[in-house]
């Protein structure tokens, strides 16, 4: 008589299989949900340095046109005076007028 043992049975190998192949199955689904979370961190992260960025490059062309306007000023005042001979008057020849007060 040949005796048997609980591991051999056809009932507990019909079983492994199944088992084994719904852990993979499992642990697939739970790394793809943190691979989406992660992918949708380092994407809120993305805009928001975008965002500031774009908020750097307003503030850059701002500072730009800011530099080219007191440099137009300079040279206005300097053609002014070079070329239609205009000076600032001394205070002797300088005239403050008020208005009436009511």
């Amino acid at each position: 008589m040949v005796i048997r043992s609980a591991l051999h049975s056809p009932s507990i190998k019909a079983w492994v299989l199944p088992i084994v192949l719904i852990l993979l199955i499992v642990g697939s689904a739970m790394a793809v949900v943190q691979q989406v979370f992660m992918y949708r961190q380092e994407f809120r992260a993305l805009q928001q340095v975008r965002a500031e960025r774009e908020n750097l490059d307003v503030e850059w062309s701002r500072l730009l046109i800011e530099q080219q306007t007191f440099g137009a000023t300079a040279q206005i005042g300097s053609r002014a005076v070079m070329t239609l001979r205009m000076y600032s008057p001394p205070p002797s020849q300088t005239v403050v007028l008020t208005t009436p007060t009511l």
